[in-house]
């Protein structure tokens, strides 16, 4: 099973997360920007569990 790459962080929903941009994901997949996760200390605030790099795919051709 893949990953959901989301597009945007679910916090400040105004920036863009493309697939080879550096984010932070929970186990549930709530994704979320560098500077967003680093203000919440790296705690998804939906589940509690930790905000880890996610994975980068190569931009679609």
């Amino acid at each position: 099973m893949a990953l959901e790459m989301r597009d945007h962080c679910d916090r400040c929903t105004t920036t863009a997360l493309p697939p080879d941009a550096p984010a932070r994901i929970c186990s549930y997949e709530c994704t979320f920007c560098i500077p967003c996760a680093e203000a919440m200390g790296d705690v998804c605030p939906d589940c509690g569990g930790e905000l880890t790099p996610r994975p980068r795919r190569a931009p679609a051709a």
